[in-house]
């Protein structure tokens, strides 16, 4: 049964699933809806860009990102480890389910890594001034990747206008467990570079 989470929560991922080895992280978001209507169209409110977000994951050693081979986004889709593999950019968000996937092989990701931090963030958010206010139901999943059972889900619900880059959550090691901490923090950082200079 899939666990609900809350803003700062963790859960274990390996103690009640004997055998966990790969998981999916399923991360999804839909754009507020425009208003239509005579006015909207007077306006240009079709006009604008689609949101295009974009899923990283960045592999940490001791909390720290050591090497920009392990930043995996759409224009590095596997790490050189084969452990942690995006499976490509959704442009728009649209439709039901995950927009973006990444797939870790827990069982196999190198003992130096620690944690695999999971963010998102909007693709030329300054140049198209776009921001998360303008995105809704967001959410991160994890999901085990032999049963396709979701394990735990959390929904970002926060008020997140002006914020154009999202820390949705990590993946880390504990006492030789696996956990998932929901994170949910945004940030003002304008592009990936930015955000993960967080962590170096």
């Amino acid at each position: 049964m899939s666990v609900s989470l809350q803003k700062g929560q963790k859960v274990s991922l390996t103690k009640d699933n004997a055998g966990l080895s790969t998981v999916v992280a399923g991360l999804g978001w839909d754009e507020v809806k425009k208003k239509s209507g005579f006015l909207g169209g007077l306006l240009g409110g079709s006009n604008q860009a689609e949101i295009d977000c974009d899923a990283s994951a960045l592999l940490l050693r001791n909390g720290k990102l050591v090497d920009k081979k392990d930043i995996i986004f759409f224009g590095n889709l596997t790490h050189p480890s084969g452990t942690v593999r995006h499976m490509g950019d959704n442009l728009t968000g649209a439709g039901d389910g995950d927009d973006e996937q990444i797939v870790i092989d827990l069982a196999h990701v190198p003992a130096e890594y620690d944690r695999i931090v999971l963010v998102v963030n909007i693709y030329q958010a300054v140049q198209r001034r776009q921001n998360f206010g303008m995105i809704e139901n967001a959410f991160i999943r994890i999901v085990d990747a032999r049963s396709n059972q979701e394990l735990c889900k959390y929904n970002l619900t926060e008020n997140y206008t002006g914020m154009t880059a999202m820390i949705f959550g990590e993946v880390y090691r504990h006492n030789g467990e696996w956990k998932f901490n929901a994170i949910g923090q945004g940030t003002t950082d304008p592009g990936l570079g930015e955000l993960v200079s967080r962590y170096m």
